[in-house]
């Protein structure tokens, strides 16, 4: 079987070896769409003080894949609630999948940037690139390590530091994807809720 890096999988392949399609049902995935709740001045002055960080660095671009972890994505999950109990998180964890057809199949293989865990769900997987990186080229890479999950279905984000986007994947019978909407770092003013928990957004 051939073996491919997560970062250089296709949705194509992730289509024919692994049976994943995207779906247009609005109500798949509506966990993004739900009502926003208000957010206190404290976390308002967090999320100005993210995007004025942001707004700084990119003055002299790009700006790394490990300067968006730490700039943006890190003070982001902690107020989204994510690093306290009942909240678990794993950085760079390994995934292998493989698909059935040992001929002519793939196995792929990764290390997921964030991982985090409620109990045995994987909530939210998180892949980040440098900032001026297509989300389009990261979503197969997320995708794949979604795959992996023993879980019927779970959650994952991508960003490049200036843009995010919300993935949801269910596995129930086969596996079936839908993305959010573009949320972008100059428009951090709400939270919407994502599985069982809060993401800014």
């Amino acid at each position: 079987m051939q073996t491919l890096q997560a970062n250089r999988v296709t949705l194509a392949t992730l289509e024919s070896q692994f049976g994943l399609t995207a779906t247009g049902d609005r109500a798949f995935f509506n966990e993004w769409q739900t009502a926003a709740e208000s957010i206190t001045p404290q976390e308002q002055q967090m999320l100005d003080r993210v995007k004025a960080n942001f707004d700084s660095l990119l003055k002299e671009p790009p700006l790394l894949e490990g300067a968006v972890k730490m700039v943006i994505l890190s003070p982001l999950l902690d107020l989204a609630g994510f690093y306290q109990a009942p909240f678990r998180i794993r950085t760079e964890a390994e995934i292998s999948i493989a698909s059935t057809d040992e001929e002519t199949g793939v196995v792929v293989r990764g290390a997921i940037d964030v991982l985090m865990l409620l109990e045995r769900f994987w909530v939210l997987v998180t892949e980040s690139k440098m900032s001026d990186f297509s989300l389009t080229k990261a979503l197969p890479q997320a995708l794949s390590y979604m795959l992996s999950s023993a879980n019927r279905s779970c959650f994952g984000l991508i960003t490049n530091g200036s843009d995010f986007v919300f993935i949801k994947l269910d596995q129930a019978e086969q596996p079936v994807y839908a993305t959010s909407k573009v949320f972008r770092t100059y428009a951090l003013t709400k939270r919407v809720k994502c599985g069982d928990s809060r993401i800014v957004s």
